[in-house]
Formats: structure tokens, sequence, C-alpha cells
């Protein structure tokens, strides 16, 4: 038995660590392991089990020599298995090595809402006319919002169907950007031309053309012997800046509480050119905005003489505005937040 064990000893100790070293997929490391140092069927296990029929000489002598192999052989395939595994990692980048002159894949681009886009352009029109950007409350007083504005305590718009009042509280949302002016006029002498953009609710049933919230963008200029035509002129601009320099405009007259005269101001339909369609009613034109010379009761509620100082106002919506610019048939699309219909309406 003793020299048997011997020559095994001799055999393994000097082939183990030759043929672990040799070895070149981590599949053979895994079966160098299972064949030196299986649990069950290991050579360098069964040698390790067999010294305890060794005599007491040879296990002091054989013992920590085993021992020491045992070690040897677990440390050359750990070292070697991870150097396997460098070389495996190594040539799986290669392989996978990303080519830097293919075009990278689109990534999506965020973009302007459609009703952000117009609003930006009608202010941009405006700022370069010469008016200054105001702003101001979207919680808004019956005074600022009602009354500053010539409108009569039985008007239609001042009932609950059609505004929004704040219970338990004298406010309202306001129905209109015009409280803005309201405001300024009160704190600023004349002359005056500002721009009032921004949100406005009103107490509407929801359809194709009327939201309960949507976006305005007024003006207002006051200064001495302003007239009609000064109105005119500036609309013309604005219009032809937003729709290309071949809109057509016409005036109407027409009436506001807080102007006099007033008149609302018609571009003839994008659509038919003017030939007749459902979209303006058979009629060749489209509504846009209402206008008109501010009323002297206006001026003189914010202290503003109207002997010496007149002026002009006007309103248009801005969802209006996206809705022809971009063919769109119905305002709540706008609002469906379904970015597929965004991403083909967005500039």
């Amino acid at each position: 038995m003793s020299q048997d064990w011997e020559r095994g000893w001799l055999e393994l100790s000097v082939s183990a660590l030759d043929v672990v070293s040799r070895v070149e997929t981590l599949e053979a490391v895994e079966a160098a392991r299972v064949e030196y140092l299986g649990r069950e069927r290991g050579r360098l296990t069964a040698l390790l089990r067999g010294l305890k029929d060794l005599p007491l000489e040879q296990k002091k002598v054989y013992g920590p020599q085993a021992n020491a192999l045992k070690d040897a052989i677990e440390k050359s395939l750990e070292s070697r298995k991870r150097a396997l595994e460098a070389k495996a990692l190594e040539a799986g980048l290669a392989s996978s090595r990303v080519d830097l002159t293919l075009p990278a894949p689109p990534w999506p681009r965020g973009r302007r809402h459609p009703v952000s886009e117009t609003m930006n352009e009608m202010t941009s029109i405006l700022g370069r006319l010469g008016f200054s950007l105001a702003e101001g409350p979207q919680v808004e007083t019956d005074r600022n919002n009602f009354e500053g504005l010539n409108v009569p305590a039985d008007h239609p718009a001042r009932d609950l169907q059609d505004t929004f009042y704040l219970k338990d509280l004298p406010l309202l949302l306001r129905t209109h950007t015009s409280p803005v002016q309201i405001r300024h006029m009160e704190a600023n002498k004349p002359p005056i031309r500002i721009m009032a953009p921004g949100r406005v609710f009103r107490h509407e049933a929801v359809d194709a053309s009327h939201s309960a919230v949507f976006h305005q963008v007024e003006g207002l200029y006051i200064d001495k012997n302003v007239s009609m035509a000064d109105l005119k002129g500036t609309l013309s601009v604005f219009i032809r800046g937003l729709f290309g320099p071949k809109a057509a405009i016409r005036f109407r007259p027409s009436f506001f509480p807080f102007v006099e005269p007033g008149a609302e101001v018609d571009v003839r339909c994008l659509l038919c050119a003017g030939e007749g369609c459902p979209a303006c009613k058979r009629s060749g034109w489209m509504e846009m905005l209402g206008a008109g010379l501010v009323h002297p009761n206006v001026l003189r509620f914010c202290g503003i003489d109207p002997e010496v100082w007149s002026g002009y106002a006007f309103g248009v919506g801005v969802e209006r505005i996206a809705l022809l610019r971009y063919g769109v048939p119905d305002i709540r699309m706008l609002y469906e937040n379904d970015l597929r219909v965004l991403e083909k309406l967005a500039p």
C-alpha cells in the first residue's frame, strides 16, 4: 500500500500543476478541478484519504506536502480561470466594438407645444411693433375684470353660467387678460403700449371650438390722437406677420362694452381662399379677433383724461390662431397630450 501511494504521489506532484497550467478553456479548468480535487473521485482527494494507511513517519513527510500541493492546485486553477475569463471578456468586447462612424439611433427631441409656439410668435411680432410685456394674476376682482372695463352689472358675462366665481370669496377667474390693462393704466401714466398674454377661463361647454381654459394675447396703446387708422395699421401688420403678406383682412363694426367704436377683424379663409367651406361657414371669411378704440369710461376709471388721451385695444385667442395655422379641426386635440398628434403639429 505504501509503495502504491508513493508512486501515485510522485506522478501527481509532477503532472498536476503542468496539466492545470495548459488548460485553454473554462470548461477544461472545471474538468481539471474535478479530476484532481473532486470530492468523490478526485485523484488528490483519494491520496489524501490514503494518508491514514501510511506509517507514521511517512504521514509526517507526505501529509504537509500533499496539503501544499492541494493549495498550489487550487491557486493555479483560480489563476487560470481568471486569465481565461479576462481573455473571453476581451474577445467579446473586440467582437462587439461600437463603430463610431455609424450614425447614432434617433433620440426623441422635445419641442414647444403648438400653443406655446403660437403665443411666442404673436408676442414676438408685437414686440417688434413696440409693445412691452405686462402680466397680472389669474384670480381677479370683479372690479378689474368687469367694472373697470365698463361692463354693466346686468351684462350676461357676469352671470354664473359664464364666469367661474370663487366660493365664499369676492374673487373670480379672469375671463380675459383685460384686467392686466386696468392694473397697468392705474399704475402708469400715458403713453402706454403693452401686450398682455396669458391664460383665461370661461364657464363654457367644451366642444371642437370652445374650451373652459384657453389663452389670449391682448394689446393696448394709449397716446395722444390715436385713431382707428392706427389700430388698422397695427392689426394689419400683426395678422400678416402670422399668416403671410397675402392674408386678406376686413374690419366689421361690432359692440364691446370697453371700446367705442368696436370692430371684429376677419381673415379670408385660409382653407378655401375665400370660396366658402364648412370651416368658414360658407362665408369665405374667418373671425379672428375683437378690437376698438378704448372707451372713455375705461380711461376715466383708470384716472386718464379722455379729453387728452385716446387709445386702442384688441384681443385674440391663441388657440384660435393655432387651429388655423396648424390645420387642427378640434381644439381638444391640442390638450389631449397625444404625442403622435403633437409631433406632427410641432414646428
